[in-house]
């Protein structure tokens, strides 16, 4: 089994983390449903610590290859892990995507699609958005993995649309959003009111509403935008000129 060193940069053990269990899955030890070994076991097999392991599988998780039940355990998610895809994030990178660009695109793709999700979704999407709401309420005091169980809740959307385009649309879109957002969700400070906003979105979905969910959604992602706009950490530029100005 491979070892990872402690003294490697974060980044990198992530990445290892994820390519031992992507080779796990590969050659047939992890099946879809297997449950990982606890966590305290597993950390202590790779060699690394419990947070790198942590970051790992929520990396993982993002990306739609884990799922995370609160309280149980870590399991591998039902169908193909979709490791092949090509990163809007660095896409984002090399051609300078604005972040106001991403949540536009955002409301008009999502709104729509909670839409469809009202007119099409079925008793499994409706089960599995309830879930991820529970696990959003469970997870308060864990920024990180709030944010995990937030984008699936989105993934389970894009998937109850019936549209298959538009769910891998949206694959990609909140892969490249968790690789950006997991850097500044320890600031956020809007936790509460997100998940009681995905609960209302739930239930127009559920209860078969699509006017309702596509305007919640749209107001849903409005708030979002102006919090994570507040995560961001000061600029470094601007914080030395006006201490710069006092003196």
């Amino acid at each position: 089994m491979p070892r990872i060193k402690h003294d490697e940069p974060t980044t990198h053990r992530t990445m290892q983390v994820v390519n031992h269990i992507r080779s796990l899955i590969e050659n047939g030890t992890l099946q879809p449903g297997d449950k990982i070994p606890p966590e305290r076991e597993f950390a202590r097999q790779l060699k690394i610590s419990r947070a790198s392991l942590r970051t790992g599988i929520g990396y993982l998780a993002a990306m739609g290859v884990m799922k995370i039940r609160h309280g149980v355990g870590t399991f591998v998610a039902d169908g193909p892990p979709e490791f092949g895809k090509a990163s809007l994030g660095m896409m984002g990178a090399l051609h300078g995507f604005q972040t106001w660009q991403m949540f536009e695109a955002r409301t008009i793709l999502e709104s729509n699609i909670a839409a469809l999700a009202a007119e099409r979704g079925k008793d499994e999407h409706h089960a599995a958005m309830a879930e991820e709401v529970a696990e959003m309420f469970a997870a308060m005091n864990s920024p990180a993995d709030f944010l995990i169980h937030d984008l699936l809740f989105h993934r389970i959307i894009s998937q109850a649309s019936g549209n298959p385009i538009l769910a891998s649309v949206i694959e990609t879109i909140t892969s490249a959003l968790y690789d950006k957002r997991r850097k500044t969700v320890e600031r956020s400070t809007d936790m509460r009111q997100s998940a009681e906003m995905h609960r209302e979105i739930y239930r127009a979905i559920r209860n078969r509403k699509p006017n309702e969910a596509r305007k919640l959604m749209e107001e849903h992602l409005h708030q979002a935008q102006v919090a994570q706009g507040q995560e961001r950490p000061p600029d470094k530029k601007a914080a030395t000129s006006l201490v710069a100005a006092v003196k």
